[in-house]
């Protein structure tokens, strides 16, 4: 396994869509979490910024092959079946994108950040 890498995307949440997608992610489908862990992806999160309807969503990826993982988890059949539920309720910011699992990426990826990344915060141990 190599090192842990964070990963940030972002995407719209079309406005009309907020409350539905709230209420799918709070009862995500097991499959399709079986299949973001089984491709090493942990520590997974999505906020929403309402004042721009923007989804900021986070996580570690614990692989070796990125690209080859990302590849998997599309081909998982559940995941799909997900993604055309949610695909629906967002607006990609890249240029020729039309959903999930395509050619041109329909999330963005906003950051991949390094082990020195810009900031990070780490509790010290209670010991005194």
């Amino acid at each position: 396994m190599g090192q842990a890498k964070r990963i940030c995307q972002i995407i719209k949440l079309k406005a009309e869509f907020a409350e539905e997608y709230r209420r799918l992610h709070a009862n995500v489908w097991p499959d399709v979490l079986a299949a973001l862990g089984k491709h090493h992806i942990t520590d997974y999160s999505i906020s929403h910024y309402p004042p721009l309807q923007l989804l900021i969503a986070t996580f570690k990826y614990t692989g070796d092959d990125f690209e080859r993982d990302m590849e998997a988890i599309g081909e998982d059949e559940e995941t799909r079946k997900w993604w055309e539920i949610t695909d629906r309720m967002q607006e990609s910011f890249n240029d020729g994108a039309y959903g999930s699992g395509k050619e041109i990426s329909w999330w963005t990826v906003s950051s991949r950040v390094p082990s020195d990344h810009l900031f990070s915060y780490k509790p010290m141990g209670t010991g005194r």
